[in-house]
């Protein structure tokens, strides 16, 4: 194991050392980690040193040339910007003036993204999940928007036969949800574009609708031996396995979504009164019980898991530095990988859901009372669980006409 106090620092760098090794070790990362960031800063500072650079002169196209002389001399380890974000997050805390965003590359579509993130994040109020996924499926159209040369983005000329021209393209080799997503995606950004005058023609209305019928399909669930075996796949005398147990086991109990889980703070739990306050769709807040089998596991990860450098007041963060809270997507991440240990398949947080109202329904529960624990705006939405109460079905199914009474 590489011992970062015996990394030397030479060259315009060599004020930092000590600050960026302290930085490293107060946000988790092993000695280890901490060494191998010290020696790239090292390695850097020589290379400044030598073209006669220091830290307020070298740019982006600097760091590039760095990277391709690093490669050339041999390292086949950080090789790339992001190897060195740490080290720039640290520096420009200190007042250098760098930026690990301002050092990479923008382009056209790079800066068109960040400012509908900011208009998802501050006007629309969306959830960090939502928000991913609306990302991820307008990028393709921006990508096929984009000049020849790369250069820009062509609002002037975009119409309806392109947005429905695109669609068509693209969602066939899609899933319906899939789809869905991206049609609702499109349509959000290009309302976006008309309302901030980047279109002067709204278009929303040449995204067609992907063919669907609601509640034509089953809900998917797991059954008990399934759910047991997800829980048992879990390690618990590792740190990452008390995280991951506490976290299926709320999702379980509680039917959680994925983005509620990941933004579950310390101070939303009240231990005194046994509720948990969840933050849910469309800035929602409501209170939920917290059954004891979930208080225990959730007390054993944060006495014996949770790291102590994490760096908000997450309940759910990182095992490996830094340690930040989870996303939803790694909260799914996290079941997906139960899962295949498991020997399950795939298999998303959103299952653990429809398994829990699947289950409640078949002890007695009422549709109402399901649907206000998954904090279900509608009862339509609650409707589907229905279709799976095949004893109760049976008492109003009518008898077929020249069958059997």
């Amino acid at each position: 194991m590489n011992d970062p106090s015996r990394v030397f620092v030479s060259g315009p760098f060599a004020a930092f050392r000590e600050g960026f090794l302290h930085s490293l070790l107060e946000l988790g990362y092993t000695p280890d980690s901490a060494a191998n960031q010290l020696q790239l800063m090292a390695h850097l500072s020589r290379w400044l040193l030598g073209e006669g650079l220091d830290v307020h002169t070298f740019r982006q196209n600097d760091l590039e040339r760095f990277f391709q002389f690093r490669r050339h001399v041999g390292y086949s380890n950080c090789v790339s910007l992001k190897a060195m974000l740490p080290m720039l997050s640290y520096l420009r805390a200190e007042g250098i003036a760098l930026s690990a965003s301002t050092l990479i590359s923008r382009g056209p579509v790079d800066l068109a993204i960040d400012r509908y993130r900011d208009y998802l994040v501050h006007e629309r109020g969306l959830a960090r999940l939502t928000i991913h996924n609306y990302i991820n499926a307008v990028r393709p159209f921006l990508l096929s928007e984009l000049s020849r040369d790369g250069a820009k983005i062509n609002w002037e000329s975009l119409n309806a036969a392109r947005v429905t021209a695109f669609v068509v393209a693209r969602t066939p080799s899609q899933s319906r949800s899939v789809a869905r997503t991206t049609v609702t995606a499109l349509r959000s950004f290009l309302g976006y574009l008309y309302a901030n005058g980047l279109i002067k023609e709204q278009l929303t209305a040449a995204v067609p609708a992907v063919a669907g019928w609601r509640l034509a399909a089953l809900p998917k669930t797991l059954q008990p031996r399934e759910v047991q075996a997800l829980l048992e796949a879990c390690d618990r005398r590792t740190r990452m396995g008390r995280r991951d147990f506490a976290i299926l086991t709320m999702l379980v109990r509680l039917g959680l979504r994925a983005s509620e889980l990941a933004a579950l703070r310390l101070d939303d739990i009240d231990w005194r009164a046994g509720t948990i306050l969840i933050r849910g769709k469309g800035n929602q807040i409501e209170p939920l019980p917290c059954p004891q089998d979930v208080g225990e596991a959730v007390v054993a990860y944060l006495r014996q898991g949770r790291p102590t450098t994490a760096a908000d007041r997450s309940v759910f963060v990182r095992i490996r530095a830094p340690h930040r809270a989870l996303s939803g997507v790694g909260v799914s991440g996290i079941v997906v990988a139960a899962a295949r240990r498991a020997g399950l398949g795939d298999i998303r947080a959103h299952l653990l859901r429809h398994t829990l109202a699947s289950q409640l329904l078949r002890v007695g529960s009422s549709l109402p009372e399901i649907g206000q624990l998954l904090r279900h705006r509608h009862i339509s939405t609650t409707a589907v669980y229905a279709k799976v109460d095949r004893d109760a079905l049976r008492s109003i199914a009518r008898p077929w006409l020249g069958g059997a009474a």
